[in-house]
């Protein structure tokens, strides 16, 4: 048994990391990897999807985008807080802005102590309609034509 210890493996600056942050960094919302794949196929890149995958689970799980599962998917975004955060996100175009709500961390982690939980993580996501689209919305709806 070898007892040297392990090294743990480097991140590699590929091209297609460098791509992908780049698009990353040009989104003002979550999107799915098929979304950003397109994105980077429309751009020419001859980057695959099961590469765009890969590596946003690998930049996830480094922290350097946040993810938000809905309807079963996993949507990705580089966010400029790398500290826990929040969002409020549009339902319709998924404009999606980070958000601090005073009081919220230290809520959680007494309401966490009276009940004697501990390793307390917590994801808060708001959905609404951005004022872009609830006046699309509203112009869309009315009923006195």
């Amino acid at each position: 048994m070898n007892d040297e210890p392990r090294k743990m493996p480097t991140k590699r600056v590929t091209r297609p990391r460098i791509l992908l942050s780049r698009t990353m960094a040009g989104l003002a919302r979550f999107a799915t990897a098929q979304e950003i794949a397109g994105i980077l196929r429309e751009q020419g890149t001859g980057i695959g999807t099961a590469t765009v995958y890969r590596n946003l689970q690998l930049m996830a799980s480094a922290g350097e985008l946040d993810t938000l599962h809905l309807h079963g998917e996993t949507l990705y975004r580089e966010c400029s807080d790398h500290s826990h955060h929040h969002h409020i996100v549009c339902r319709e175009c998924g404009l999606t802005i980070e958000i601090e709500i005073p009081g919220l961390e230290q809520w959680v982690k007494q309401t966490a102590q009276k009940v004697h939980f501990t390793e307390i993580s917590h994801d808060l996501e708001i959905f609404g309609l951005c004022e872009h689209c609830a006046k699309t919305h509203s112009h869309g709806n009315d009923l006195s034509d």
